[in-house]
Protein backbone atom coordinates (compact mmCIF):
# COMPACT_ATOMS: atom_id res chain seq x y z
CA UNK A 1 0.00 0.00 0.00
CA UNK A 2 1.43 3.77 -0.59
CA UNK A 3 1.39 6.42 1.09
CA UNK A 4 -0.58 9.64 0.37
CA UNK A 5 1.78 11.85 -1.82
CA UNK A 6 1.89 15.51 -0.92
CA UNK A 7 0.34 16.79 -4.03
CA UNK A 8 -2.48 13.88 -3.36
CA UNK A 9 -2.96 15.71 0.23
CA UNK A 10 -2.77 19.44 -1.86
CA UNK A 11 -5.88 18.00 -3.85
CA UNK A 12 -7.43 16.83 -1.36
CA UNK A 13 -7.40 20.31 0.97
CA UNK A 14 -8.67 22.10 -2.03
CA UNK A 15 -11.26 19.76 -2.30
CA UNK A 16 -12.50 20.12 0.77
CA UNK A 17 -11.65 23.79 1.59
CA UNK A 18 -14.50 26.30 2.65
CA UNK A 19 -14.52 29.09 0.56
CA UNK A 20 -15.09 32.04 2.88
CA UNK A 21 -15.27 34.81 0.44
CA UNK A 22 -18.31 35.05 -0.42
CA UNK A 23 -20.21 38.36 -1.12
CA UNK A 24 -23.09 39.49 1.34
CA UNK A 25 -25.68 39.30 -1.76
CA UNK A 26 -24.75 35.65 -2.77
CA UNK A 27 -24.84 34.67 1.15
CA UNK A 28 -28.14 35.73 1.62
CA UNK A 29 -29.61 34.22 -1.81
CA UNK A 30 -27.81 30.68 -0.70
CA UNK A 31 -29.37 31.30 3.05
CA UNK A 32 -32.79 31.61 1.00
CA UNK A 33 -32.28 28.76 -1.31
CA UNK A 34 -31.29 26.83 1.70
CA UNK A 35 -34.35 27.87 4.36
CA UNK A 36 -37.09 28.90 1.65
CA UNK A 37 -39.53 26.27 2.19
CA UNK A 38 -38.98 25.31 5.48
CA UNK A 39 -40.87 27.82 7.28
CA UNK A 40 -44.17 26.22 5.60
CA UNK A 41 -43.35 22.85 6.84
CA UNK A 42 -45.82 22.08 9.71
CA UNK A 43 -44.61 21.31 13.21
CA UNK A 44 -41.15 22.67 12.35
CA UNK A 45 -39.25 24.70 15.52
CA UNK A 46 -38.76 27.85 15.60
CA UNK A 47 -36.05 30.13 18.10
CA UNK A 48 -37.26 33.23 20.09
CA UNK A 49 -37.93 35.09 17.35
CA UNK A 50 -40.16 32.52 15.22
CA UNK A 51 -37.17 31.76 12.96
CA UNK A 52 -36.94 28.22 11.74
CA UNK A 53 -34.25 26.02 13.47
CA UNK A 54 -32.82 23.18 11.72
CA UNK A 55 -31.00 20.46 12.97
CA UNK A 56 -27.30 20.31 12.57
CA UNK A 57 -25.24 17.51 12.40
CA UNK A 58 -21.64 17.53 12.67
CA UNK A 59 -19.38 14.46 11.31
CA UNK A 60 -15.77 14.62 11.09
CA UNK A 61 -14.85 15.26 7.08
CA UNK A 62 -12.00 12.61 7.01
CA UNK A 63 -13.81 9.57 8.95
CA UNK A 64 -17.50 9.93 8.95
CA UNK A 65 -17.95 9.79 12.85
CA UNK A 66 -20.78 11.76 13.93
CA UNK A 67 -19.55 14.45 16.37
CA UNK A 68 -22.96 16.41 17.79
CA UNK A 69 -25.90 17.10 16.79
CA UNK A 70 -27.03 20.51 17.24
CA UNK A 71 -29.59 23.67 16.29
CA UNK A 72 -28.92 26.78 13.55
CA UNK A 73 -31.11 29.69 12.77
CA UNK A 74 -30.57 31.20 9.62
CA UNK A 75 -28.25 33.57 11.37
CA UNK A 76 -25.50 30.79 12.46
CA UNK A 77 -26.04 29.31 9.12
CA UNK A 78 -25.34 32.91 7.95
CA UNK A 79 -21.89 33.38 10.16
CA UNK A 80 -20.82 29.31 9.56
CA UNK A 81 -21.07 30.23 5.83
CA UNK A 82 -19.13 33.28 6.15
CA UNK A 83 -16.24 32.42 8.52
CA UNK A 84 -16.31 28.93 7.77
CA UNK A 85 -16.63 27.92 11.51
CA UNK A 86 -19.54 26.53 12.77
CA UNK A 87 -22.00 28.52 14.56
CA UNK A 88 -25.01 27.23 16.05
CA UNK A 89 -28.31 28.36 18.04
CA UNK A 90 -28.58 27.59 21.95
CA UNK A 91 -31.75 26.47 22.59
CA UNK A 92 -31.44 26.85 26.40
CA UNK A 93 -29.21 30.06 26.21
CA UNK A 94 -31.57 31.57 23.51
CA UNK A 95 -28.65 32.65 21.37
CA UNK A 96 -25.64 32.12 18.55
CA UNK A 97 -22.65 30.51 19.77
CA UNK A 98 -19.42 29.52 17.98
CA UNK A 99 -18.18 25.94 18.62
CA UNK A 100 -15.05 26.10 20.27
CA UNK A 101 -15.62 29.91 21.76
CA UNK A 102 -15.02 28.92 25.53
CA UNK A 103 -13.16 25.37 24.89
CA UNK A 104 -10.97 26.28 22.03
CA UNK A 105 -12.78 22.88 20.32
CA UNK A 106 -13.57 24.74 16.90
CA UNK A 107 -15.02 23.20 14.03
CA UNK A 108 -13.64 24.23 11.03
CA UNK A 109 -16.45 23.91 8.02
CA UNK A 110 -15.19 21.87 4.95
CA UNK A 111 -18.68 21.11 3.63
CA UNK A 112 -22.17 22.26 3.92
CA UNK A 113 -24.92 19.32 2.47
CA UNK A 114 -28.73 19.68 3.16
CA UNK A 115 -30.80 16.92 3.47
CA UNK A 116 -33.87 16.10 0.72
CA UNK A 117 -36.38 18.00 3.03
CA UNK A 118 -33.99 20.97 2.81
CA UNK A 119 -34.63 21.27 6.85
CA UNK A 120 -31.55 19.24 8.21
CA UNK A 121 -27.83 20.50 7.63
CA UNK A 122 -24.66 18.21 7.71
CA UNK A 123 -22.09 19.59 8.30
CA UNK A 124 -18.87 18.29 7.53
CA UNK A 125 -15.95 19.45 9.88
CA UNK A 126 -12.64 19.15 11.00
CA UNK A 127 -12.57 18.79 14.74
CA UNK A 128 -10.13 20.37 16.89
CA UNK A 129 -10.03 18.71 20.27
CA UNK A 130 -13.29 17.17 21.25
CA UNK A 131 -17.15 18.10 20.20
CA UNK A 132 -18.78 16.94 23.49
CA UNK A 133 -19.18 19.24 26.58
CA UNK A 134 -18.20 16.83 28.80
CA UNK A 135 -14.84 15.78 27.44
CA UNK A 136 -15.17 12.85 25.11
CA UNK A 137 -14.45 13.50 21.11
CA UNK A 138 -18.17 13.03 20.07
CA UNK A 139 -21.36 13.62 22.07
CA UNK A 140 -22.23 10.01 21.01
CA UNK A 141 -19.61 8.26 23.30
CA UNK A 142 -21.75 6.16 25.28
CA UNK A 143 -24.70 2.89 24.34
CA UNK A 144 -28.12 3.25 25.66
CA UNK A 145 -27.61 0.80 28.42
CA UNK A 146 -24.93 3.80 29.73
CA UNK A 147 -21.78 1.71 28.97
CA UNK A 148 -19.17 4.45 28.09
CA UNK A 149 -17.68 3.09 24.45
CA UNK A 150 -15.03 6.31 24.29
CA UNK A 151 -12.21 8.04 25.92
CA UNK A 152 -12.17 11.45 27.42
CA UNK A 153 -10.34 13.89 25.29
CA UNK A 154 -9.92 16.54 27.30
CA UNK A 155 -11.11 17.72 30.60
CA UNK A 156 -14.14 20.16 31.00
CA UNK A 157 -13.47 21.40 34.18
CA UNK A 158 -10.18 22.99 32.76
CA UNK A 159 -11.41 24.13 29.49
CA UNK A 160 -14.84 25.98 30.73
CA UNK A 161 -13.39 26.80 34.88
CA UNK A 162 -16.13 24.47 36.61
CA UNK A 163 -17.12 20.89 36.01
CA UNK A 164 -20.31 21.02 33.49
CA UNK A 165 -22.82 18.72 33.88
CA UNK A 166 -22.99 15.51 32.02
CA UNK A 167 -27.13 15.80 30.83
CA UNK A 168 -29.23 12.72 29.80
CA UNK A 169 -32.05 14.05 28.05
Amino acid sequence: MRGEGKGEREEEEKRTQKTTTLDEKTLMKKLEDIVGGVESVEGVETDDKGEVLMHAIAQDYKTGEVLMLAHMNKEALRLTLQTGKAHYWSRSRRKIWRKGETSGNEQIVKDILIDCDGDAILLKVEQKGGACHTGYRSCFYRRLNGEIVSEKVFDPAEKYGKQRKESVK
